[in-house]
């Protein structure tokens, strides 16, 4: 619907359909608010901030193993679950940039992407995000640093066996899945 209004208002010249988009775009910016918990003043404000066309969130995630198969997982301060290290790629980033920032920013570790395992997306609503999001996975081999938890995104560090993981953030497990049998191939030489 933002999307819709947005370029609506870019292109609409006759009065009424500009009044029309300026509808849709106050009953999204309602809607941003009431799932962010933010006031509708500062929507429209971060709305007006965002020129362009509005496209899917685009996210890296980096999986690391250790020699027993366990991948490096998070705790996330957010909500309180595990996932992969993983961030919003910056503007003028690159997707393997957006991961090794990421781990080095989260756990300590200096990073080097060794493989992209895929490309997944995420419709927009799931788990209550109004955003759809793509998510760039890569296999990162740690190739220094020392594992230290960044406090504001991460409560707790972990190598874990995707098996015993209960409570995933959001497709998180969907990804790890992924770089585990990616890994697997990586490992046997396949």
């Amino acid at each position: 619907m933002r999307s819709i209004a947005q370029t609506g208002l870019h292109y609409a010249t006759d009065p009424f359909d500009r009044d029309r988009y300026e509808q849709l775009l106050a009953l999204a910016s309602r809607e941003y608010a009431d799932r962010a918990g933010l006031d509708v003043v500062e929507v429209r404000a971060r709305f007006a901030a965002d020129l362009g066309y509005v496209t899917a969130k685009v996210g890296a995630d980096a999986a690391l193993f250790d020699d027993r198969d366990r991948i490096l997982l998070v705790r996330r301060v957010d909500d309180n679950c595990w996932g992969l290290v993983a961030g919003w790629v910056d503007a003028n980033e690159t997707p393997a940039r957006t991961v090794v920032r990421e781990v080095a920013e989260e756990v300590g570790l200096v990073a080097r992407v060794s493989q992209l395992v895929g490309v997944f997306a995420r419709e927009a609503g799931t788990h209550g995000s109004p955003h759809s999001v793509v998510s760039v996975l890569y296999l990162c081999d740690a190739i220094g640093g020392e594992i230290r938890a960044q406090p504001h995104e991460v409560r707790e560090i972990a190598w874990r066996s995707i098996d015993d993981v209960d409570d995933w953030h959001h497709h998180h497990e969907t990804l790890a899945r992924a770089a585990l049998e990616a890994h697997w191939r990586r490992t046997v030489g396949g």
